[in-house]
């Protein structure tokens, strides 16, 4: 590991391990890190996250409050504040949402490399931070490319230029990545050549963390808004939830890498998330906008929520288990099946979303660094407020997948106006002879003698 460090290892620098320390102290870490030596570390500088960005008006009305208490104002006013410019968005609609998870994938993943490129830096070794942005623009390409020949057929099939693009849209994809790689190859540089294949694997690894599951979340989007809202609301009132319940009743540490979460925040984080899942989606499966699958128009050029809700967002009566009636005396109730899905939703959101986070923990502790970046007051960086997001994202991407979309007749119909008119008629044929075998249409008339 001797590239990973310019001035590592063994040393007997006086100050270092009063600032390690200190570090540590303000990490919350009391030093339980028993795998992270310094000789196994980075020497990454303090960033500009380990300072304090809050505003000075904040400060100065809150300048009277204890540290934890000044802590928990400042949070919950730019989290009122974050929430509020959340429900902005979803106001204006499926392009504003797609634009806002492409600025935060993109944030997130300055973040992330930004940290590598202090290490990287040091050396003066080149291109890491070019082509770690070319490779971002690649992997983009490639992902939003696929959504726009799956869900824009119709345009796609309209327009010259993007048929081309479509046709050989994963080719150029690879040619794209490709480029990137033979560049990577060149600036190989003596003497550091492990160092520059840790930064490349690195690169990588935050792509696949946040590119791919900032994708997800779009996907998530195109089935429905309540899709998107629901999964990211739930995460939020967790992370809202187990904090107040920690702040307030927090006494038994929860892991060792992050020391300020507690076990009643932990479990009084879920109860509370349940029944907030449980509440939004009752009122979201009522509304048009929100359940139905998002749409283009070609006729138009816009965005289009129209349809007939499916069977999950239909109020059904259920019976009740024998236990349940005795204890609540009914024997039935009204529910909207999503409420049932919200429950698993919010489940995962509580109880294994938080991995996410203590992931980012890790992360960071392996750096000696307090949080990702200072966007935001009290918060951290944006990666700080989405590390349990993206584990969430995937998790609803797999859970739709898995239990709730069934064959998308839209979509079969895209590509069948994308075949030749020929192919189009030999599908024509075959399904025509499949429908008459099974009785569906009438035989086909003998024909007459003469």
């Amino acid at each position: 590991m001797t590239e990973l460090r310019k001035r590592g290892g063994g040393g007997g620098d006086p100050d270092s391990s009063d600032k390690e320390a200190d570090l540590d102290d303000r990490l919350g870490t009391d030093g339980e890190c028993d795998g992270d030596s310094k000789a196994d570390t980075p020497d990454v500088p303090l960033s500009t996250a380990d300072t304090d960005n809050t505003p000075q008006y904040l400060n100065k009305a809150l300048e009277g409050l204890p540290p934890r208490w000044k802590n928990y104002w400042i949070r919950g006013v730019l989290s009122i504040a974050m929430i509020s410019g959340f429900f902005l968005i979803i106001y204006m609609g499926p392009i504003a949402l797609i634009l806002i998870v492409m600025t935060v994938q993109i944030k997130c993943f300055q973040e992330i490399i930004t940290i590598g490129y202090r290490v990287y830096h040091s050396y003066e070794l080149p291109w890491f931070r070019t082509l770690s942005w070319y490779f971002l623009i690649c992997v983009n390409y490639f992902f939003y490319g696929e959504t726009l020949a799956d869900y824009f057929g119709a345009l796609v099939q309209r327009e010259e230029p993007l048929q081309f693009l479509s046709r050989y849209h994963r080719f150029i994809s690879f040619a794209l990545y490709l480029a990137g790689f033979c560049m990577f190859v060149l600036s190989l540089v003596k003497k550091h050549y492990r160092l520059q294949f840790y930064m490349f694997a690195w690169t990588h690894v935050t792509l696949l963390i946040v590119v791919t599951q900032s994708h997800l979340v779009i996907q998530n989007l195109f089935e429905g808004k309540i899709w998107f809202i629901v999964p990211i609301s739930i995460v939020i009132c967790n992370d809202i939830m187990a904090y107040l319940f920690g702040f307030f009743f927090g006494r038994t540490p929860l892991i060792k890498l992050s020391p300020k979460k507690t076990w009643e925040g932990f479990i009084g984080g879920y109860f509370a998330t349940v029944v907030f899942g449980f509440i939004l989606a009752y009122l979201l499966s009522q509304c048009q906008y929100f359940v139905c699958p998002v749409g283009f128009n070609s006729e138009t050029n816009s965005f289009t929520v129209e349809c007939e809700p499916s069977e999950i967002f239909l109020m059904q009566e259920y019976t009740l288990p024998a236990a349940l009636q005795n204890i609540l005396t009914w024997k039935t109730v009204n529910l909207y099946p999503f409420q049932i899905h919200s429950i698993f939703l919010s489940s995962f959101g509580s109880l294994i979303g938080p991995f996410g986070g203590f992931f980012a923990s890790g992360f960071k502790r392996a750096f000696k660094i307090k949080d990702f970046a200072n966007t935001i007051p009290g918060h951290g960086g944006i990666m700080d407020r989405f590390d349990c997001q993206y584990l969430m994202a995937t998790f609803t991407h797999v859970y739709i997948a898995s239990f709730i979309r069934g064959p998308n007749p839209s979509k079969v119909l895209q590509q069948l106006l994308m075949l030749q008119p020929i192919q189009q008629l030999g599908v024509f044929h075959t399904l025509h002879s499949h429908l008459r075998e099974r009785g569906m249409l009438p035989p086909a008339a003998a024909p007459q003698a003469e």
